[in-house]
């Protein structure tokens, strides 16, 4: 165990290589702590780390025994902890303001019988937030902010070495967003060398709760400035992959959750390090950091996945690597979260800018520009995988070469039921669109003065909500101009 002087200045020299743009040459175990916080973010972080798991002790496709102890060994390493008495323990803390979800998530780890939760990594309290993002961020935050920054301490001292926090919350709501708001900054405070990414939920468009779009900005803005990237999922897009793809007729919570949870382990989980290397990589956030986020005005990041489908009509379907990628590609430019419905129309530039013909063609620049994309292919022959499709100049903002902006991670071993899949990480213009129509939204409601007082009484005031809509129209303009 290293001392804590010798923490620092390693993780300070990954922060630097980071942002210098060289990945860390550490052959070191790097530990990913997450923070599930709210009713949304302890359901999502139950499923993830049951995926993972089922993963990496599932059937090991082609792979050797040796690699695939590799494999099991990297997994663990990242996302769990010392065994007790033969059971995995996440690593992971557990934060909400009522206890039912946590005990819940509590109850169905152990029944597991494989993984479980560390119980006192667990913080909860019997009165909630209202789904007021004001109350979680200034009343729950600074009440408990020891109590939850000392449970995350000690399962930072569990770590060898960290590689950073993944933070599970929601925008609708008030646990989630605010006091996951307040805590991403006091880990910036305290771990600023510490690489912080968040795991955030979309709202539907049509939400039940009323003030959603007013706590999404407050989220949205707060994060920009204390997280190092936002990874969003959107529950319209989920839901439609749900209904679509894995042919659910009565839709829960669940199921909605255990397709983030293969999205999320598709990309997480342990790739090769080098091409033609059989060592898998060690500092997965710091990894994606430098493959995705150039900029800081640039954090947004989507994830796409192929295939995804029920297993009864898996067994009736073959892939290859040609198809899924040409697939997976059109995803990409006509901004497709699933395979179904992609609109083969839509193609980007040919000379990376695109001429007043090309705009017309196109439904007025209808194609979702990049500034990073991120494939990981995982399963049979997958070094024959021709990925050149993603090197194309018009994919990319022109300030980019698409050497620079496009990166690939592979390993033979399969994920999950699939003997061949992709995923797909992307920093694009796909949140243009769903980010514009919120703050609009957001903003008719904020000229009327409605529901204000509900903020302003726990001491978040109309200036913050100003702030809040000119840092998040800046982040708007921002990705448009990628096409210029």
């Amino acid at each position: 165990m290293r001392t804590a002087s010798e923490v620092d200045k390693l993780k300070l020299n990954m922060r630097c290589s980071f942002f210098l743009g060289n990945r860390p040459s550490l052959c070191l175990s790097m530990s990913i702590v997450t923070i599930q916080l709210g009713q949304c973010g302890n359901q999502i972080g139950f499923q993830v780390f049951d995926a993972l798991f089922s993963d990496a002790h599932g059937p090991q496709g082609l792979c050797c025994k040796r690699e695939n102890e590799a494999y099991q060994a990297s997994c663990k390493e990242r996302f769990f902890s010392e065994e007790k008495n033969g059971v995995s323990v996440a690593r992971a803390v557990l934060v909400d303001m009522e206890p039912k979800v946590i005990n819940q998530t509590l109850s169905k780890a152990a029944q597991s019988g494989r993984w479980n939760y560390s119980q006192p990594s667990c913080f909860c309290q019997k009165q909630g937030s209202g789904n007021n993002w004001a109350y979680g961020y200034s009343v729950h935050g600074p009440r408990h902010e020891e109590s939850i920054m000392n449970l995350i301490q000690k399962e930072v001292e569990k770590c060898d070495f960290l590689s950073g926090f993944f933070i599970i919350m929601s925008m609708a709501g008030g646990t989630g967003s605010g006091l996951g708001a307040f805590i991403t900054q006091n880990l910036q405070d305290q771990y600023s060398n510490s690489l912080k990414m968040n795991h955030i939920i979309w709202p539907y468009g049509t939400g039940e709760v009323i003030v959603q779009n007013y706590n999404s900005i407050l989220t949205l803005s707060h994060l920009y400035g204390s997280s190092d990237a936002l990874l969003v999922h959107e529950n319209d897009a989920v839901h439609k992959i749900c209904a679509k793809l894995m042919n659910i007729k009565q839709i829960s919570f669940s199921d909605i959750n255990q397709v983030l949870a293969h999205q999320l382990g598709s990309v997480f989980q342990p790739t090769y390090s080098e091409e033609g290397s059989f060592h898998y990589r060690r500092n997965p956030l710091g990894d994606l950091m430098e493959n995705l986020v150039p900029h800081p005005e640039f954090k947004m990041l989507g994830i796409r996945n192929i295939p995804q489908m029920s297993e009864n009509s898996l067994a009736y379907s073959t892939f290859t690597w040609a198809g899924l990628l040409k697939h997976l590609r059109q995803m990409l430019i006509s901004n497709a979260k699933m395979e179904e419905g992609i609109d083969w129309q839509v193609q980007p530039p040919l000379s990376g800018r695109p001429t007043l013909g090309e705009m017309a063609l196109n439904k007025e620049l209808c194609f979702n520009t990049s500034i990073a994309n991120l494939v990981v292919l995982r399963g049979k022959d997958v070094h024959s995988a021709n990925l050149g499709g993603f090197k194309d100049p018009g994919l990319y903002t022109s300030w980019l070469k698409p050497d620079s902006a496009f990166n690939v991670w592979k390993t033979q071993r399969a994920f999950s039921k699939y003997e061949k899949s992709a995923a797909l990480v992307s920093n694009s213009q796909f949140l243009v669109k769903p980010l514009n129509v919120m703050v609009g939204k957001a903003w008719n409601m904020f000229a009327s003065k409605a529901y204000i007082h509900q903020y302003t009484k726990f001491g978040i005031e109309e200036d913050d909500f100003l702030d809040s809509f000119t840092l998040l129209e800046q982040v708007v303009a921002s990705y448009r101009t990628l096409r210029s």
